[in-house]
C-alpha cells in the first residue's frame, strides 16, 4: 500500500519547508532510513526519511520550491502501484495540522502527530468505517533528536476523557538527551493513551488520539501497523457517551500523579516529573511547597527550590560494644559479594549504541600536540578585564577551533556513506557530563562570533544541558566537537569521534612544565590536545595542518581577534 510523505512539522514555528536537495528520484528503491531529501526550515536544514521501504513513486516539490506543512511531498509504495487517490484525499483534507505519520523524520522534530488516510483497499478489507478526515488526530512518538529511536513517558498530564488544546501539554517524555513537552496540535478529547508512564515507545508508535467525544478509534488503530497490539490496551470505543463519561477513571491511562512520602508517614503529592527531577538533584520533596493543585508538588517547584539551611543533627551517644561483638561484625562483614543493578536511561543507552558504531565503524586515528599557553593566559586576563562575559580557556579553544577550521574546511566534513560532505558553516559542539551521561550543545557559526559572545552562550547552553532543559535545535547540527576535561585534572586523553563530525578535539589541562628553550630550562605552561579523526575524510597531513594552525591561534590569541 502506498504511503504518503508529508512535509513534516520541524519546528513550532514552521509554517513550511522549502526542499534543499533530492536525495532519490523517482523510480528508485527506498529503505526506511535512507535520507530521501533535505528540508530547510526556519531553523536549521533537516533530513527527511520514509519509514517505510518501497519505490519512489512521486515527488511533489521540485528542489528549491517550498511546500506548507503536511503537504504531500513525495509518494512510495510498490512500483507499478496507483496513488492517485492519495494525492487526491490531499486536497480534500480541510486542515492541515493532521501529520502523517512519516513526517516525523527531522533530526530535530518537535511534538507532531498523523492523521491515517482513508484508503479504498482498506476500506474493503477491514469490518470497521475508515476514520474520517477531522474526527480524530493521532498523536505519535516524535522524532527529538537524530540519535532518538524510542522515548519514554516519563508523566502524563492529562487522562481519558480530559478536554485538551491544541497547545496543551499532554505528556513529558524523556530522550537520550533531555526531558521534553509533548502537545496534541489539536482540539479535542483525549480519547486514548497508549504507553504507560514509565514505559517507552519507538518513534512514530501511536501515544495517544485526540478527537471528538464519542469517535470510534479502531480504524485509527487497525491502520497503524501493530495496531492490534495497541488495540487491546484501549477501552472499549462502542459505549454510550454516557458510559464513556463515567468511566475515565477505569480506563488504561496512567495516573498523573505519585505520591512521595516523608519520614512520618504523610504523603506528599507530586508529579512523576517532579518526583524524578527531585531525584536528580537531591531534593527532599517534604520540604517543598507545591504551587499546583491542591499544594501539588510539579516541575517549575522543584526549580524554583531553595533549600533551607540544614538543621544540626542531634548527636547519638556513643555506645559501646563487647569486643567480641565488634569481632563478629568484622569477620561477617569480610568478604560479603554483591551488586546493584541500574536500568539503562535512554541517553545511556544511545551514548553506548552511537559511540559503539562510531568507533568500530569509522577508522580511527589519532594526532597529539603540545601547546604553550603562556601569552594565552595573559590575553585571557586582558579579555576579562573588559569582557561583558567571563570568557573561559574552553571558549579560547572553541574560537580557535572554528577559526581553524574556516581555514582547513576538509577538517569540518562529514562521511555520507557514498560521498563526503563538506560543510560551509562552522558549529561547534562542545561535550557536557550530566548524571545520566553526556550530552554535545553547539555553538551555531562559531566562527563569525566574539570570544565574549561565544563565552556567553557556552554559560547558557551548559546550564540548561545539565538541568535538562535543551531543547533539540541546540543540541544538534554540529560540525566538530571539543571535549574537555582538563577542569578534572586530565593531561591528556583520546575522544571518540561524535557522529556526523568526522574529528573530536580532546583537551587536556594547563600546567607548568619545565622546557628548554635556547640552552635554558624555563617553566612554561603546557596544554596537550589529541585531535581523533575519521581516515576516510581527514588524512594524516590535513589534520596535521589543521593542528598546526590551531596551534598557533592559541600560542598568541591576538591572531584569531583580527
Amino acid at each position: 500500500m502506498a504511503e504518503a510523505i508529508r512535509m513534516p512539522l520541524l519546528s513550532d514555528t514552521m509554517k513550511e519547508g522549502v526542499i534543499a536537495a533530492w536525495h532519490k528520484k523517482v523510480g528508485d528503491k527506498v529503505k526506511s532510513d535512507d535520507v530521501i531529501a533535505d528540508v530547510e526550515t526556519d531553523k536549521a536544514t533537516m533530513e527527511v526519511m520514509p519509514y517505510v521501504d518501497g519505490t519512489l513513486l512521486y515527488i511533489g516539490v521540485e528542489a528549491g520550491k517550498a511546500a506548507k506543512v503536511n503537504d504531500v511531498i513525495a509518494v512510495i509504495g510498490k512500483e507499478g502501484e496507483d496513488y492517485k487517490s492519495l494525492l487526491d484525499s490531499n486536497n480534500q483534507q480541510p486542515e492541515a495540522k493532521q501529520v502523517q505519520p512519516q513526517q516525523q523524520n527531522s533530526d530535530t522534530a518537535p511534538q507532531s502527530q498523523s492523521q491515517p488516510q482513508p484508503q479504498p483497499s482498506q476500506a474493503a478489507s477491514q469490518a470497521t468505517p475508515a476514520p474520517k478526515p477531522g474526527d480524530a488526530t493521532v498523536v505519535r512518538m516524535p522524532l527529538l533528536s537524530d540519535t532518538m529511536k524510542e522515548g519514554k513517558i516519563v508523566a502524563w498530564h492529562k487522562k481519558v476523557g480530559d478536554k485538551v488544546k491544541s497547545d496543551d501539554v499532554i505528556a513529558d517524555v524523556e530522550t537520550d538527551k533531555a526531558t521534553m513537552e509533548v502537545m496534541p496540535y489539536a482540539d479535542g478529547t483525549l480519547l486514548y493513551v497508549g504507553v504507560k508512564e514509565g514505559e517507552a515507545a519507538k518513534v512514530n508508535d501511536i501515544i495517544a488520539i485526540v478527537g471528538k467525544e464519542g469517535t470510534d478509534i479502531n480504524p485509527y488503530l487497525d491502520s497503524n501497523n501493530g495496531g492490534q497490539q495497541q488495540q487491546a490496551q484501549q477501552p472499549a470505543q462502542n459505549t454510550s457517551a454516557a458510559q464513556q463519561s463515567t468511566q475515565p477513571q477505569q480506563q488504561s491511562a496512567p495516573q498523573t500523579e505519585e505520591h512521595a512520602h516523608t519520614n512520618d508517614g504523610d504523603r506528599v503529592k507530586a508529579s512523576p516529573l517532579a518526583k524524578k527531577l527531585a531525584e536528580d538533584k537531591g531534593v527532599d520533596l517534604s520540604q517543598v511547597k507545591g504551587s499546583g493543585d491542591n499544594g501539588r508538588i510539579i516541575k517549575r517547584d522543584i526549580d524554583n527550590y531553595q533549600p533551607a539551611a540544614s538543621k544540626a543533627l542531634p548527636q547519638q551517644p556513643l555506645q559501646m560494644q563487647p569486643q567480641a561483638a565488634i569481632q563478629q561484625q568484622q569477620t561477617t562483614a569480610l568478604g560479603q559479594e554483591g551488586y546493584k543493578d541500574t536500568p539503562l536511561s535512554q541517553m545511556r543507552k544511545i551514548i553506548a549504541e552511537r559511540l559503539a558504531q562510531s568507533k568500530f565503524t569509522a577508522p580511527h586515528f589519532y594526532l597529539r600536540m603540545t601547546v604553550t599557553m603562556d601569552q594565552a593566559m595573559e590575553a585571557r586576563k586582558a579579555i576579562n578585564a573588559i569582557s561583558p562575559a567571563k570568557v573561559s580557556f574552553n571558549d579560547l579553544v572553541i574560537k580557535a577551533a572554528a577559526v581553524a577550521l574556516r581555514k582547513h574546511p576538509e577538517v569540518n566534513s562529514s562521511w555520507m556513506g557514498d560521498f563526503i560532505r563538506q560543510n560551509q558553516h562552522i558549529h561547534i559542539g562542545t561535550a557536557v557530563a550530566i548524571e545520566d551521561g553526556l550530552i554535545v550543545p553547539v555553538i551555531k557559526f562559531a566562527d563569525q562570533k566574539s570570544l565574549s559572545q561565544i563565552a556567553l552562550e557556552a554559560a547558557s547552553l551548559v546550564d540548561k544541558a545539565r538541568n535538562r532543559k535543551l531543547q533539540p535545535p541546540e543540541f544538534t547540527g554540529n560540525t566538530f566537537t571539543i571535549s574537555n576535561l582538563g577542569m578534572m585534572d586530565i593531561d591528556e586523553f583520546t575522544a571518540i569521534i561524535n557522529p556526523p563530525d568526522s574529528c573530536i578535539l580532546a583537551v587536556g589541562k594547563i600546567q607548568p612544565t619545565p622546557v628548554v628553550e635556547n640552552g635554558q630550562i624555563v617553566v612554561r605552561q603546557l596544554m596537550k590536545l589529541t585531535l581523533s579523526c575519521d581516515h576516510r575524510v581527514v588524512d594524516g597531513a590535513v589534520g596535521s595542518k589543521f593542528l598546526q594552525t590551531l596551534k598557533a591561534h592559541l600560542a598568541n590569541p591576538v591572531t584569531m581577534l583580527v
